[in-house]
């Protein structure tokens, strides 16, 4: 039986992964804030197959309770960092800069360095079995969004993040490999506010990320068409792309 951490998984994609793993009788601790959500997952799956933490990932002490999960779980194949927040805010509110920061590089930072701590301690570990990092960014990390700069530059730090550990554990030999999750538009609640093209359910990304997963690639994109858009992007020179005014919030 395989065994996966998944941190947010109350809700869109970090669910629909859980349920998918559940689902092919993976052994999984969800974490998340809302614990009506995660006692559900439980439900599906059973307490012998499902174990779960309530996680605030802002919160210093928020490792003690992936301590904890980790102990119920054992040493998980997969660790994957779904948690995550992010706004359009044009206006500048400064707490929701903050906060899109706090969670999204702060909280995110938190958690995966602790996984790393823990991989290292445990002998199980080793060069034919590694650990899975896997952490859910966005192709919206490609370019700095004017209406959302927080969030986009939140996730260009996460994936600026995991190449930067990618290179510390050839260096350092650490039984650990990365996944960067690169996600277009998802169907949540913050996406149904606005006008959005290309948008997937949860249910379809997480078809998309597994099957990623499963053949070990170090970027996944999806779909298709977020592959071609985040590749006209990286060719936009940086003075028109900051000229580009034309991009409204809706």
């Amino acid at each position: 039986m395989k065994t996966a951490i998944i941190i947010g998984a109350t809700s869109g994609i970090g669910r629909e992964v859980a349920l998918r793993l559940i689902e092919n009788g993976w052994k999984v601790g969800v974490a998340g804030r809302r614990e009506s959500r995660l006692t559900e997952l439980q439900r599906i799956g059973g307490s012998g197959q499902v174990s779960y933490a309530v996680i605030d990932i802002t919160r210093e002490d928020s490792t003690k309770a992936l301590d904890k999960l980790l102990e119920e779980t054992g040493a998980p194949d997969l660790f994957l960092h779904v948690s995550g927040v992010g706004n359009q805010n044009p206006q500048m509110d400064e707490e929701v800069e903050t906060q899109i920061i706090r969670t999204n590089c702060e909280g995110m930072v938190r958690m995966v360095s602790h996984f790393i701590n823990y991989v290292m301690g445990k002998p199980v570990y080793n060069e034919r079995h590694k650990a899975h990092i896997a952490v859910v960014s966005s192709v919206a990390g490609t370019a700095g969004l004017g209406i959302a700069a927080a969030y986009s530059s939140s996730k260009k730090m996460q994936s600026t993040y995991l190449s930067a550990l990618s290179q510390l554990a050839r260096m350092e030999g650490l039984p650990v490999r990365f996944t960067d999750i690169r996600p277009g538009f998802v169907r949540t609640d913050f996406i149904s506010l606005h006008n959005y093209p290309f948008v997937i359910s949860a249910q379809k990304a997480s078809i998309h990320i597994l099957h990623g997963l499963k053949r070990g690639k170090r970027i996944i994109i999806f779909d298709w068409r977020f592959r071609f858009i985040t590749a006209l992007w990286r060719l936009i020179p940086r003075g028109i792309w900051e000229r580009m005014s034309f991009i409204k919030t809706k």
